[in-house]
């Protein structure tokens, strides 16, 4: 596949870099710090651009089979960088007539499927502690739904920096139950297989460790 990944110096980001070049994937890394990006091979094409830069970013995504949208906020701060993220991907999408965008967002704002402690005692309390990233993830993926494009969004839980175990449990239908973490390694592998996945699209799909 050929994949541009915006957030490709992040935790989830660069490790879809990792492994999408091991795979053999030609990978534009969308970037503002290239001196943050580790990753190097002769299939790595890295791009320095802002969210802001529409021409920039519509050269990144044009010909490819998918963009990764794997930005997120880095503190507790107010932040709009996923929702900047998701209508930056859109719209250089909409110029470069590229279908297919993957939103990394989480499953912390959201209940359906969860245990009855975990939905009306640990989510209220995640709620306060991290409203304004939660805020930022369910405007982008309003957004992100709101598009004719063929998207998935992927909410993972707690991101740990674990080795990959390929070991990752999914739902379309609510929150995964009884596992509350996630390698950002497997988070990484889970969304290069459903980038290929044409059954994810149009889905969100919320995972865990299995």
């Amino acid at each position: 596949m050929k994949l541009t990944v915006f957030g490709a110096t992040g935790g989830v980001g660069s490790e879809v870099v990792k492994q999408a070049l091991a795979a053999g994937h030609h990978v534009t890394a969308v970037v503002r710090d290239p001196s943050r990006l580790t990753a190097t091979g002769e299939l790595l094409e890295v791009v320095v651009a802002g969210l802001s830069e529409h021409g920039a970013l519509t050269e990144a995504v044009s010909g490819r089979d998918a963009v990764i949208s794997a930005l997120g906020a880095r503190d507790r701060n107010p932040t709009t960088v996923v929702t900047d993220g998701a209508n930056a991907a859109l719209a250089a999408l909409g110029s470069a007539g590229t279908r297919r965008l993957l939103l990394v967002s989480a499953s912390g704002p959201f209940v359906d499927g969860d245990a009855f402690f975990t939905r009306n005692v640990v989510k209220p309390i995640l709620g306060k502690l991290l409203r304004h990233s939660f805020a930022d993830m369910i405007a982008a993926e309003r957004i992100v739904r709101a598009s004719d494009l063929d998207w998935t969004i992927v909410r993972p839980p707690r991101l740990l920096n674990g080795p990959h175990t390929g070991a990752i449990t999914a739902r379309t239908d609510g929150n995964v139950r009884g596992s509350y973490s996630i390698n950002r390694a497997d988070v990484a592998d889970y969304l290069l297989r459903a980038a290929a996945d044409d059954s994810l699209i149009r889905q969100t799909v919320s995972i865990a460790q299995g």
